[in-house]
């Protein structure tokens, strides 16, 4: 796992502490993360404000539904899962954060061996580098 630094909410510390991460709590999580968007696009303010909230809402409707697919696909293939979902927080440095996540879906893809659970990973990946290239350059 990187040794990059996360200021963040619990699920990602949660997720870094422990590399014994099963899917369930992991898909817990990811459904965590993606809460977490909505709690930040409602909070949003200032400078670029508009385009971040737009970014942000695309973003969590995306990976909803991406998220949706690695669900079920993982329940037909594993049966059924005990999928809980910790608590959602509003992280304070919000791109750090989302970056942050990024890494530790990386870390955590081998829970998805599977050729076709490795392309809705891509597909959650590529969702969150998305939203930081709007978060980032479309102010």
């Amino acid at each position: 796992m990187s040794t990059h630094t996360v200021k963040s909410t619990h699920s990602v510390r949660e997720v870094k502490k422990s590399t014994e991460v099963t899917v369930a709590e992991f898909l817990g999580i990811i459904f965590s993360f993606n809460s977490s968007l909505k709690l930040i696009h409602w909070d949003i303010q200032g400078k670029g404000s508009y385009a971040a909230h737009i970014a942000l809402d695309q973003a969590a409707d995306t990976l909803r539904h991406v998220t949706d697919r690695l669900v079920e696909t993982t329940i037909a293939i594993k049966g059924d899962l005990d999928i809980v979902i910790p608590e959602t927080k509003r992280p304070k440095d919000y791109i750090s954060y989302i970056e942050g996540f990024y890494i530790v879906v990386d870390a955590k893809r081998e829970l998805f061996p599977e050729r076709f659970t490795q392309s809705i990973i891509d597909d959650y990946q590529e969702g969150i580098k998305q939203l930081l290239f709007r978060l980032k350059r479309l102010q």
